[in-house]
Formats: structure tokens, C-alpha cells, sequence
């Protein structure tokens, strides 16, 4: 109770410091929240639709499985895009700064994803239908590169240091939040819109419902302040001796050891949420006699542990360190993995929430202290760069391939080895926290 009155009066009191007047961080916290919740929201109804509607429409072929599985590939497709404008926003994030990334980044994956709700299928248009949508996934993942650099790493620096797990997990919890709306919206979709309907032309209503978001969360992010820490930096550059231009990608590359250690900690973190988010939807509802819009709503409710479970493990790691705060939780889904398909099999839908429930709670305590922790690994001159390949980098590697990769598994070796995916991932996430250096509370100013 003690931690949930901290949070609430937190709330009610933004930790700005006192050179940022109150207002202007109420301004950067629903900013960054407003544009990580639209852009998850973009990127998940994407993943959702992929495992139920999008395959058929948009890939020829007998074969359901097959189907699945290319839809599910254009989903990676948007993760090999991640790193790429992580790249790129992260270099410009450094050198021009952190609000006109928050801005890029949101226009585009907006319009992107409601370009998807225009596009004809492959029985209109043929080969080009899926060029298009594999284009347009493409700039989806691109954008959403740069958005952990635009929104937390704001947020970040803006907070005072012994909150900023707390605020720093917020735009972080956009994930589980964009999650929660997409899946809201499919199913009000699913249950309004009879099947026929909804696999002709209701699955169009989700990618354009991102216009109104789009309208609205530009206009907030449009009135957000440049970071101080970001303008302190640049302020004290200007005065340094003149330097060589070095681009902060390189800058952050030359170290390699923390840039390691920060994919290490992410592989099992972000295998771990498009299993339990993504897949589940497909494993559910290919190879077990689980309803559509009954996955979904457990899916849904899920997102909500997971948003409870960010929020809760950034506060905590305010208190016992940022390291502590991400093991614990990363142990647990470790145990978890066989409970989790073993409740699916039992083909009983209040077991299949209680799995989903469960790992994603505990999925968003290990991911909830991440977001400041990997802001803390950098110095401002390419923190932005740093923090986007870390975050961005291990998409390609663990969240590209993930659904695939389960999919694959089970088709070939059943369902232990899917189990064995994730313990093993898991265990690289615990090994790379154990190599770490506990941050919390650094200065961000004298980071180096």
C-alpha cells in the first residue's frame, strides 16, 4: 500500500526539476504517452490481424499454415526496418535533438498504418497488393526505431534521478496500452461485424481508426519543450574546444561492451512479449479449439497486468536498484514457460488468461525498469543513438523472428522446444543483468 500511495502523490507532483516549470513536464509525459501508445497500437494491430485475417488476403496459397507464416514474416519485416531508424533518428536525435524525432517519427507510422486500411488485396491487384503492404510495414517499423529515443529518453530527462524509474516506465507502459486499444478495437470489430464482413472490409476500420489518434497525439507532441539535459549538453559543446563531427552511432559502437550487455538484457525481455502477445493469438486458434475473439480478449486483459506491471516495476527499481528489479521478474518467466503451455493445452479458456495474465504481469516488471535503465548506460552526446540500438537492435535479433521461429518449433519438434526458445532467451536476459552495473540515480549530466 505504501508503494501505491508514493505512485499516486508522484502523480499529483511531477518530479521537474526546478528549472522546468511543472507544466512543461505534464506536457512531455502525456506527449510521450499519447505517441508510444498510437505507434504500439499501429505495430500491434498489425500482429494481431496478421495471425487471423491479413495472410489470406494478402498471400496466395493453399496452405493455412503457410499463409500464417508469411503474414507473420511481413511482421518481421517491420522489426528488420527497427534498427535502421534507430540508426538514423538516433544520430539526428543527438545532434538536433529529442522533440522533432518525437514528431517525425509519429507522423509517419500513423500514416503508414492507415495507408494499410486503403490498400486493395491481392485478388484486386495481384502481386502488388502485398509489395505494397510490405512497404508500408516496412516504414511502420522505421518510425517506431526511433520512438524509445524520442519518448523516453525525454522523459527521462526531464525527471528528477530518484523517480526516474517510475516516470521513465510510462512511455515505456505505451506498448502494453497500444496493445490494450488495438485489441479493444479488433473486437468490437469481431463481435459487430459479422465474419464474411469483417475478412472483406471491417479489418480496414483498425488501421484507419489511427487518423483521429494521429490528429490528436500530433497535436500534443507538437507543443513539447526540447530536453534540458539535451540543451545543457549542446550549451556546454559550444563552448568546448571545437572537436571532429563524430556521429553519435559511432560514438555509441565504440564502446561495444555496454552496447552488448544491453541486447543481452533485451533478447528474453522482447521474446518474451511477442510470445505471450502475438503468437498466443495463432497458437490459440491454429492448433487448439480456442474462438477468435476469445484469445483477443484475454490478450486484452493481459495488457493490462503488463501495463500494472511496468508502472509497478519502475517504482520498485526506484528503491532496490534497477538491476534487482529486472532479475526477479526475469527468473519467474523463466519457471513460467512450461506452466504457460501447459494451461494452454488443457483447452480451458479461464487457464489460457490466467497463462496469459500471469507471464505478461511479470513480462512488465522486467520491461518497466528497462526504459530508465537503458537511459542511464549512456552519456547525453549519444544517448539517443545508444539507447536506440540497444532497444531497436534487439528487435531483429529476438523479436523479428520470435513468432516465426515458435511456429517453426512446434510444426517440427512440438511444443518443448518452444519452451526451451524461451528459457534459454530468458537466461541470456539474467546473464547480462548480472554483468551490469546498477545505475540507479545516476546524474544523467555526468554520465560517461
Amino acid at each position: 500500500m505504501g508503494s501505491q500511495t508514493t505512485q499516486v502523490s508522484d502523480l499529483e507532483e511531477p518530479p521537474a526539476s526546478d528549472a522546468v516549470p511543472r507544466s512543461s513536464f505534464k506536457r512531455v509525459l502525456t506527449g510521450s504517452m499519447a505517441g508510444a501508445v498510437l505507434e504500439w497500437y499501429d505495430f500491434a494491430i498489425y500482429g494481431i490481424l496478421a495471425a487471423t485475417v491479413l495472410g489470406p488476403l494478402f498471400f496466395p496459397g493453399d496452405s493455412g499454415v503457410a499463409k500464417l507464416l508469411l503474414a507473420l514474416a511481413t511482421q518481421g519485416l517491420g522489426f528488420v526496418a527497427r534498427p535502421l531508424g534507430g540508426i538514423v533518428f538516433g544520430h539526428l536525435g543527438d545532434k538536433y535533438g529529442r522533440k522533432p524525432m518525437l514528431v517525425t517519427t509519429f507522423i509517419l507510422l500513423g500514416t503508414a498504418t492507415a495507408a494499410i486500411g486503403l490498400l486493395p488485396t491481392y485478388e484486386q491487384v495481384g502481386i502488388w497488393a502485398t509489395v505494397g503492404l510490405v512497404v508500408l510495414r516496412m516504414i511502420q517499423g522505421f518510425a517506431l526505431g526511433g520512438e524509445f529515443g524520442a519518448a523516453v529518453l525525454l522523459v527521462s530527462e526531464y525527471g528528477e534521478p530518484k523517480r526516474r524509474g517510475f516516470w521513465a516506465s510510462w512511455p515505456q507502459a505505451g506498448a502494453p496500452m497500444g496493445t490494450v486499444l488495438a485489441t479493444v478495437v479488433v473486437s468490437i470489430l469481431v463481435f459487430a461485424v459479422p465474419d464474411e464482413a469483417f475478412d472483406q472490409w471491417g479489418w480496414r476500420i483498425a488501421f484507419l481508426f489511427a487518423i483521429p489518434l494521429l490528429v490528436i497525439g500530433f497535436w500534443v507532441r507538437r507543443g513539447v519543450e526540447e530536453s534540458p539535459v539535451f540543451k545543457a549538453a549542446q550549451e556546454q559543446a559550444a563552448k568546448a574546444p571545437q572537436q571532429e563531427n563524430r556521429s553519435s552511432i559511432l560514438e555509441a559502437l565504440s564502446r561495444p561492451g555496454t552496447v552488448l550487455i544491453g541486447l543481452g538484457m533485451r533478447i528474453g525481455e522482447n521474446i518474451a512479449f511477442y510470445v505471450y502477445t502475438i503468437f498466443v493469438i495463432a497458437y490459440a486458434t491454429t492448433y487448439f479449439d480456442f474462438e477468435r475473439g476469445n484469445v483477443i480478449m484475454a490478450v486484452t486483459f493481459a495488457s493490462v497486468f503488463q501495463f500494472v506491471g511496468m508502472i509497478g516495476g519502475g517504482a520498485w527499481s526506484d528503491r532496490v536498484g534497477r538491476r534487482l528489479a529486472m532479475l526477479v521478474p526475469a527468473v519467474v518467466l523463466m519457471m513460467w514457460a512450461p506452466v504457460f503451455f501447459w494451461l494452454v493445452q488443457l483447452e480451458s479458456l479461464p487457464m489460457l488468461w490466467l497463462g496469459v495474465c500471469v507471464g505478461a504481469l511479470f513480462h512488465g516488471m522486467l520491461a518497466g525498469p528497462e526504459a530508465a535503465w537503458i537511459t542511464e548506460l549512456f552519456p547525453t552526446r549519444y544517448r539517443y543513438a545508444g539507447s536506440s540500438l540497444v532497444f531497436q537492435g534487439s528487435s531483429i535479433i529476438a523479436g523479428a523472428p520470435a513468432p516465426f521461429i515458435a511456429i517453426w518449433l512446434i510444426e517440427n519438434h512440438g511444443v518443448g522446444m518452444v519452451v526451451g526458445y524461451l528459457v534459454t532467451t530468458m537466461s541470456i536476459t539474467v546473464i547480462a543483468l548480472l554483468a551490469s552495473r546498477e545505475t540507479k540515480g545516476v546524474d544523467l549530466d555526468k554520465v560517461e
